[in-house]
Formats: structure tokens, C-alpha cells, sequence
């Protein structure tokens, strides 16, 4: 009977070095679980200890429900040091390892803990907020246990899955749950260029920048955040997707110290059920093409507003963040293929992926003591600031990239335009320098922020 038991366990053990996913043939299978899996796959997933150093104001007034607004400013500055915990995944052998931007972003000082209790420290080789991840590297590190990428775009929803992480920092815990939903975007952090694969496997504070592994041990996402109302797992966590994680792993060996998008340099619409009827498609879905920049490689390609984008590289997309997405997967430099819809007939074109160009040249400026906003960083707008801030892509003249504490208290924001200053029109960053050096006592600033245009008058 033992022996039966031990070689069923041994078929088990078989199946999963073989990448077959089967439904379990024995009770003896049943009853192995997932323990060869976790095995298999946990000594690649670490803990991550990462601390920075902060400048908090100390104000008399912090707890004030009035007064902490209005004395933002005041009190003076003191050094922090902010702790951060979660998890990672090493990726290959010689120590590249995947976690979050919220976790080991702007740290100065992070250590990496193994399963096996050896540590390391570490280095941040590329980051990005917007994405939520980073590709940190272990000093020193080699012949390291590691975790193959699958690519994402084969995962389907059913399949069963494990979260491998640090929760609650109480040492490394394994989940277990399916994939729930694909595509799902903007849902987890609130960035409408997010896009996520969804799990009902426990993801918990500390689990972030830890492995969703597939059945195989293959990792299939990074865990990033969850829905809740209790500040614990509710079952709708969240993964970056595997085929992202690839491309920021082959930038961050290309040197790249942020991650560069592929510029679309359009605006679409996602087409609901009325959209699609009048567009004479059998379903809702694609994007219609509402606004074209004249740099635009999609407009380069022949595209035109009203346009139906369905399909990029053979796969479906419903918003403007999955194609987004499917464009930072191909990476800048190659080409994709669309699929579209124009007047009625289905055309495939290939469109060349590149770089927001910086033209003209944001010639970036620091405003002196003699301003009257001293320390806004300015800039001109190109079409790299209007991706970088999500402008509206007629856009011209001059952008906010730092408002300085002067501006801030005024009320600025990066992002926003500097349209006049004491009636003074703005178009180069020359132009706002002289206007707020030759201002007079009293200021008066217009900006436009979105599609709202601010005035704010204050005295020197």
C-alpha cells in the first residue's frame, strides 16, 4: 500500500516537472497537495527589508484637523527613516529579483532574505510608479534558485494558482485560490494605465512584490494590491502580469534606469453596446479612435479619428490601458500589429513602436530668488511631457513639472499649464521667467489644470 502511495506521489511529482496540468487521477494525488510545487517554487521567493530617509516637517499643529492645512509649512524639517516590508521573486541566477515600486522604491538601504535564512543586500537597477514595479540586484549573488516567466497571455481564468509571500511579516506563507479575472485595469491602484490579472488566493499586506505561481511553479504575475474594507484579503487581489515583468527585466539589463513606454500619441474611447451598433460590430469592444497627435506613429500608419482599434498583436483590446499595455509588452523599437475596423471593413496594419519624442526641447528651468514664485520648475511642452502628464494632446506652452513650496502653497500642481502671468500670454519657458521676474506687487497667475482654467492672485 506504501509503495502504491509512493509512486502515485511519484507520478504526481512527474506531471509537475513536466509543465502538464492534469486533474489528479488518485486519492493519494489528492492528498499530496501542493507540496511539491511549493517546494519547487518558494526558495526563489524573498523577503525584502528596505528603509529610506525623509524629510518630515515637525509642526505644533499636525493632528489639528483646521490648523495642519493651513501650517502645512510650518515648523522645521527633521531627517525620518521610513521601513518598508514585503517580498520579491529571483529571476535568474545571477540575482535579478522582481518586486514592487511601493516596496523598495527611493530606499537607500535594502536587504533580501532567502528561504534558506542567507541574506543579501540589494540595488535598485530600474523602477517605475507608475507600473508599481521595480528589478532590484543581489550583491554578490550567484547560482541563485530562481522562477521561469510563463507567459501571461495563456493564463486563463479557473486556473489554479499560489501566492508565495511575506504577510504581516511573520516569515514567508503560501496561498492558494484561482485566477478570477483577466484584464482587469485601473481596478487595483486607482492608475487608469493599470492592468492586472485578479486571484481569489489571500494576498495580505507584506505579500507585495511576491509570486503568483501557476500549477507548474511557473510564475505567472507579481502580487501588487488588493480590494478590501478591513485592511485584510477579501479575495479580489491583484498580480502585474508576467509577460510586463519580462520587459522590465530585459530594460533593466539594457541599463535603463526607468521603464520607457511606446508612445501611442492618441486618445481613444472604449465602445459600449450602443457605439458598437452604430459602428455595425456584432459585440462591444475595441477602442475608437477620438484624438490624433500629428507626431502620432498610429496616425504615421494611416489611422484616423473614428477608427475601431480591436486587436494588437492577436490580442483583444477594450481599453485604452490594455493596449497601452500590450504595447509596453512588445517594447519601443518593434512592431505591432493591428488589427482595426475603418468604414466598415477589417484592415490589419503594422505600426513601428517608439519613443514620446522631445521635440521641441523641454529646455527644463529653475525660477531664481528675484521670481515671484521662486524654485517652479518649468518646461515646454513636447509630446514626452504631454505622456508624462496625460495632457491633452493640442496642447501647447508651458508645463509645471515641481511647483517648489512657494508654488505649492499657492496652490500648483505638476501638470498643470501656466497659461498667463499678469496678463501676459505664456509659450516658452523664456517667456514665464521674464513674466514672473518683472511681476508687481500684486500677482495674478492663470493656469489651466485639465479642462479647467484656475486663477490665483496673491501679493509679494
Amino acid at each position: 500500500m506504501y509503495r502504491a502511495i509512493l509512486t502515485a506521489a511519484a507520478i504526481g511529482i512527474a506531471t509537475l516537472s513536466h509543465a502538464e496540468t492534469k486533474v489528479p487521477q488518485s486519492q493519494a494525488e489528492i492528498s499530496l497537495g501542493f507540496a511539491p510545487l511549493v517546494k519547487q517554487a518558494a526558495p526563489a521567493v524573498v523577503n525584502i527589508y528596505a528603509k529610506r530617509v525623509v524629510n518630515v516637517r515637525q509642526s505644533p499643529f499636525m493632528g489639528d484637523p483646521f490648523f495642519q492645512n493651513l501650517f502645512r509649512d510650518f515648523g522645521e524639517t527633521r531627517p525620518r527613516v521610513e521601513n518598508s516590508l514585503g517580498s520579491g521573486v529571483i529571476l535568474s541566477e545571477d540575482g535579478i529579483v522582481v518586486s514592487n515600486y511601493h516596496v523598495v522604491g527611493q530606499s537607500t538601504d535594502i536587504r533580501v532574505h532567502l528561504n534558506d535564512r542567507r541574506e543579501y543586500s540589494a540595488e535598485v537597477l530600474l523602477a517605475d510608479q507608475e507600473s508599481d514595479l521595480a528589478i532590484l540586484q543581489l550583491k554578490d549573488a550567484k547560482d541563485m534558485p530562481h522562477l521561469e516567466l510563463r507567459n501571461s497571455d495563456t493564463v486563463e481564468v479557473g486556473e489554479l494558482v499560489l501566492a508565495i509571500g511575506n504577510p504581516f511579516g511573520v516569515g514567508q506563507t503560501v496561498t492558494s485560490g484561482i485566477v478570477s479575472g483577466l484584464a482587469r485595469s485601473g481596478t487595483a491602484t486607482g492608475n487608469a494605465r493599470g492592468y492586472f490579472l485578479q486571484t481569489d488566493a489571500p494576498i495580505n499586506p507584506g505579500n507585495s512584490g511576491g509570486a503568483l505561481v501557476d500549477i507548474n511553479g511557473d510564475l505567472i504575475g507579481v502580487n501588487t494590491s488588493i480590494l478590501t474594507r478591513s485592511g485584510g484579503s477579501n479575495g479580489i487581489g491583484f498580480a502585474i502580469p508576467s509577460a510586463l515583468v519580462a520587459q522590465f527585466v530585459e530594460q533593466a539589463r539594457q541599463g535603463h534606469k526607468g521603464f520607457a513606454r511606446p508612445w501611442a500619441g492618441m486618445f481613444g474611447q472604449p465602445i459600449d453596446a450602443d457605439m458598437a451598433e452604430g459602428l455595425g460590430l456584432d459585440l462591444p469592444g475595441g477602442i475608437v479612435v477620438s484624438e490624433l497627435h500629428d507626431e502620432s506613429p498610429f496616425k504615421m500608419a494611416g489611422f484616423e479619428t473614428g477608427d475601431v482599434i480591436l486587436k494588437v498583436d492577436g490580442q483583444p483590446v477594450n481599453t485604452p490601458a490594455e493596449m497601452i499595455f500590450r504595447m509596453s509588452v512588445a517594447g519601443i523599437g518593434k512592431e505591432a500589429k493591428i488589427l482595426a475596423l475603418r468604414d466598415g471593413d477589417m484592415v490589419e496594419t503594422t505600426v513601428s513602436l517608439m519613443a514620446a519624442p522631445e521635440d521641441p526641447a523641454r529646455d527644463t528651468v529653475t525660477t531664481g530668488r528675484r521670481s515671484a514664485v521662486p524654485e517652479l520648475v518649468l518646461s515646454n511642452i513636447n509630446p514626452a511631457v504631454l505622456g508624462q502628464y496625460g495632457l491633452p494632446l493640442s496642447l501647447t506652452g508651458v508645463v509645471v513639472e515641481n511647483p517648489g513650496q512657494v508654488g505649492t502653497r499657492l496652490g500648483l500642481r505638476a501638470g498643470d499649464v501656466l497659461r498667463e502671468v499678469d496678463g501676459r500670454t505664456i509659450e516658452t519657458v523664456a517667456d514665464a521667467e521674464r513674466a514672473l521676474e518683472k511681476a508687481k506687487r500684486k500677482v495674478t497667475i492663470e493656469i489651466q489644470r485639465g479642462t479647467q482654467r484656475i486663477v490665483s492672485r496673491f501679493r509679494l
